[in-house]
Parts: C-alpha cells; structure tokens; sequence
C-alpha cells in the first residue's frame, strides 16, 4: 500500500466532533486512506441528522488489511455502543466505548505502520478521574513513554508549556531544567525530522516581566542558565516577559515559544489563530494529533461548529 493509513479515534460520541469530522471529509480529498474507530449506528444517525451524505465502509477488524482500503470512502472499525439519544449529555456511561476505541486503536499502531493518530475529544472530568492530567499524559502512558511535550502547532508560531493541565499553585514545583532540557530537545527534533531546519526557541520567564521579590527566582535559579546551557546546540533564547514575547514584531523572530505553563502559552496563540492550530504530542513512536477544541456539547446537532483545526490535522498527516 503506497500510502499509511490515517487513524481517527471518535472520542466522546456526544460532543461536536462527528459534525467537524463531516464537515472535514465532506468535498475533501485525501491521498491517505482514514480509519475511524467509533460506533458505526451512532455516526450513521448523526450523519443523516446532520444532512451529510458520505460514503462509509465498515472494516472487519479480525481482517485488517490495509491494502484493500478505500481512500475515498470514510472506513469505519464498528464500536458497540448502546444510545437512545444521537446527541446527549456526557456522562461516565461513555467510558468504556472511549477505552476500547483507544485500545483497538493502540493495537493498530503497535502492529502496523500509519501516517498518524487522530483524537476526537473526550471528556477529562468523566474519563480520566483524576488518573491523568489529560489526554497527552493519557496516551504517552500507554506506550510507556515519559519524555513526551505538547507542542500547539501552527506554520507561523507554535507553542510549548513545560506544564500541561496542572494547577496553577503547583507549576513553580515542576519548573526544573530537566524538564526544560527535554522538552527543548523533542522540538528540536521534529522539527528537523518534519521541516528540516533548526527552530528558533524563545523562552518565556514565570513571572510577570521576569522579575519576582525574592533572591532566587525561577529566572535566576533555573530558566536562565538552562538557556545558557542549551545555546550550545540550539537556537533559544530567553527569558522573555510572557505579557510581551507574543506582540507582533517578538513573536515573528520564533518558531516556538516555549512558556512554563498551559494558559501562559496557550491563551495568546489561540487568541492569535483561533482554529487555524493543532495539538501534536511529541516523543511517542508515532504523530499523534488533536484537534484544538474540546467536546463543546452545548453546540453538538445545531451544525454550526468550526471544523479547521482538524482539517488542518488530516491534511498535516496526509503524505504529499
């Protein structure tokens, strides 16, 4: 087969993203085959409710065979899952469709090659208990990865937290150079691997404008000589005030802009490019790729949903 399978995991069946995902296929062509994993009744409904007209193909999972995939049909591994509702609220009743359809799609991955995985949202509060901080550390567990990094990509300017979903009162205890060290490094890498060049890393301080009361601060006690260590072998600099690095003229001198935490990094870029961005997990054995939304059931059935972040992911994966 020329060219490896696209994986798409449904996530949560009641959120907005069977709608992105038609709207996404819909009059788009792709070079790569896609692979949903879902409930093949529940996409079917949602489908016709949502007045698209796509043609499906439902895969036999015990014959996976990847070189009789059709690219231009939607190929869909059938998910059992009971509804009475085509659209409802998120609740613990999903947890167990999300976990086989992650493990079915493990299980692709670790014994085929593919172009990519896809992850539909999924509800952090009902799924992960409290067990992972979300679905990045959810995923890099199941393949035992730990170095692993969340890098929100857009072609201008892409960010990086050194913390994901943490509490804010607990991100100054994982500020540490290791973590700085390892996350810079995973950049690096892919991009040399994706694009080819060296990126330029800005780093942002902890606090605001770099500056804090006290002797040791993050800045001087950590941020500031891992900088000096790495410039070494990496184009990075820094630390940059956070409420100034993402102004127009700062921002256009980085690839990356390595923050210390979520919201730090996060807030500004999508304020920036609102959908026109995706979540690459860097440092497993495979891309894997998020959308740049949450479930938003509060919108699913009304079709009015912005479909671009994964549109930009499917075209991300397709090989050229």
């Amino acid at each position: 087969m020329k060219n490896k399978p696209i994986i798409i995991v449904g996530g949560e069946p009641y959120s907005i993203f069977s709608e992105i995902l038609f709207k996404s296929l819909n009059k788009n062509k792709f070079r790569n085959p896609i692979i949903i994993i879902g409930s093949y009744n529940l996409f079917k409904k949602q489908m016709k409710y949502l007045n698209y007209n796509l043609e499906y193909n439902l895969i036999n999972l015990k014959n996976l065979n990847f070189k009789n995939i059709d690219n231009q049909k939607i190929n869909i591994i059938d998910i059992n899952f009971k509804f009475k509702k085509i659209f409802d609220k998120i609740s613990d009743k999903s947890n167990i469709y999300i976990k086989k359809s992650f493990d079915i799609a493990f299980k692709i991955i670790k014994s085929h090659e593919i172009a990519g995985l896809i992850n539909g949202p999924v509800s952090k509060k009902n799924f992960l208990k409290k067990k992972f901080l979300g679905m990045t550390e959810y995923i890099a567990s199941k393949f035992k990865i730990k170095n692993y990094a969340m890098l929100i990509y857009n072609s201008k300017i892409s960010v990086c937290p050194i913390t994901t979903h943490l509490p804010l009162k607990k991100v100054h205890t994982r500020i540490n150079q290791k973590s700085i060290i390892d996350k810079t490094n995973l950049i690096k890498q892919f991009y040399k691997k994706k694009f080819n060049f060296n990126p330029a890393i800005g780093v942002t301080g902890l606090n605001p404008h770099c500056e804090s009361n006290y002797k040791n601060s993050e800045e001087i006690k950590i941020i500031s000589p891992t900088i000096i260590k790495l410039k070494k072998h990496i184009n990075i600099s820094g630390p940059y005030p956070a409420d100034s690095i993402f102004m127009k003229n700062n921002r256009k001198k980085f690839n990356v802009i390595l923050g210390m935490y979520h919201d730090q990094v996060l807030t500004p870029l999508k304020t920036i490019c609102g959908f026109n961005a995706i979540n690459i997990t860097l440092g497993l054995p495979f891309i894997r790729i998020s959308p740049d939304h949450g479930p938003n059931s509060k919108m699913q059935g009304k079709n009015l949903s912005n479909h671009q972040s994964l549109l930009l992911a499917i075209k991300f994966l397709d090989k050229k």
